[in-house]
């Protein structure tokens, strides 16, 4: 959800003197960063802030949305879900200067721990951050930048730091991540058809905490329970950064425009072959090589990497890779028979993914349908014409 590059700050910013007999002198916060325009921000960001008190004092940022573009086959590794995430610390100066530079609005919320707490915290956040424990497996829903901060929260405190658990508003994991992405109509697009029918289930309180925004009001809502007291755990908030919230332009260049036009297109096309006597096997080697390549892209996802949100995507029933196996029966074998019946299987898909969808087996992209339409097109087109025409 944010990035640095690893450098020549990590070795200076080591944990020397934050120790547990110096807790007393540090204020803990937690810092929220709204999103920020390209995809990567789009969720914001989360980290822990720490600040001596003191004229001199120190003021560390502790953040667990790190990784090195320097490690080998990151692109590989990243692509796969096998990119180790890692807990670095920067100054506070640095990391608001970031923030300032593209106008991301910044809030922290100071808690209310004693001694104690903050004596646990720090030797979790100092075992967090050896070497050899410093990096993790990051995963968007489960284990990021967030949830890393709200675990060791968890760890310091035990059974004195109180969640609400009162569900304010049922939501599944596709509808909170189409709450930060819907500004972002190709990126929308894509996550939707990248993942699974397994972020179709209602998250939790809890689970919510994924998303920085989420997880900044569940600090707020939460309480500290010490000798049957209850206190809030947040007992101040402040406003560092705020910026006027520019008011988005949807481009016409989106999915869904983009795809009607292409039911519009094809279905005149499709109309002008009837009328001539042919097939237009253009439009299908353009519509079906596409949706092939889309479906590896799905089984890949799906079958050969470590995304957990990935699995048992159904996308996989229009975006079948199969279909590239069509495209050179068009092309090698036209007079094949074995291509009537696959056909029939593309309207069956087809027919397939619009029943999941009803019956809310999985949340589909709304841009999927003029693509549903022209699959049905023209697999019914070349059913019924593929022997008629030339």
């Amino acid at each position: 959800m944010a990035k640095y590059k690893l450098g020549f700050l990590l070795i200076l910013l080591s944990f020397v003197g934050l120790t547990p007999a110096k807790a007393q002198f540090w204020e803990v916060s937690l810092l929220t960063a709204d999103p920020g325009t390209e995809l990567y921000s789009s969720f914001g960001h989360s980290a822990i802030r720490l600040r001596e008190i003191g004229p001199d004092g120190r003021d560390l940022v502790f953040n667990f949305g790190t990784f090195d573009f320097d490690t080998p086959n990151f692109y590989g590794k990243f692509a796969t879900g096998k990119l180790n995430y890692m807990l670095s610390v920067v100054p506070y100066d640095r990391f608001i200067i970031e923030y300032d530079y593209y106008k991301r609005g910044l809030r922290e919320q100071v808690l209310d721990l004693n001694q104690e707490q903050k004596d646990f915290l720090l030797q979790h956040l100092d075992a967090q951050y050896a070497p050899e424990r410093r990096f993790y497996k990051y995963d968007f829903f489960y284990n990021n930048c967030a949830t890393k901060i709200r675990d060791a929260f968890d760890i310091a405190m035990g059974e004195q730091l109180v969640w609400s658990d009162s569900v304010k508003e049922e939501k599944t994991f596709r509808n909170l991540i189409d709450e930060f992405v819907l500004p972002l109509p190709w990126a929308d697009f894509g996550i939707d058809l990248a993942l699974g029918a397994v972020i179709d289930r209602p998250a939790t309180e809890l689970e919510k905490q994924f998303l920085p925004t989420y997880m900044e009001q569940a600090f707020a809502n939460a309480t500290i329970v010490e000798n049957g007291v209850s206190r809030p755990l947040v007992k101040q908030s402040r406003v560092l950064l705020e910026y006027p919230k520019e008011e988005g332009q949807q481009s016409l260049l989106n999915p869904t425009v983009i795809f009607w036009f292409l039911v519009v297109l094809f279905a005149a096309l499709t109309l002008y072959g009837f009328k001539k006597g042919k097939l237009m096997k253009g439009l299908d080697v353009a519509l079906f090589g596409s949706v092939g390549i889309l479906g590896l892209v799905v089984a890949f996802l799906w079958f050969f990497t470590d995304h957990s949100a990935t699995i048992w995507n159904w996308n996989i029933l229009w975006a079948f890779p199969g279909h590239l196996v069509l495209v050179w029966g068009l092309l090698a074998r036209p007079n094949a028979t074995w291509i009537s019946s696959y056909l029939l299987f593309v309207m069956g898909a087809t027919v397939m993914t619009l029943l999941f969808w009803i019956f809310g087996m999985q949340s589909f992209s709304p841009a999927l349908i003029p693509i549903l339409l022209l699959l049905l097109l023209r697999a019914n087109f070349l059913f019924y014409n593929r022997k008629k025409v030339a």
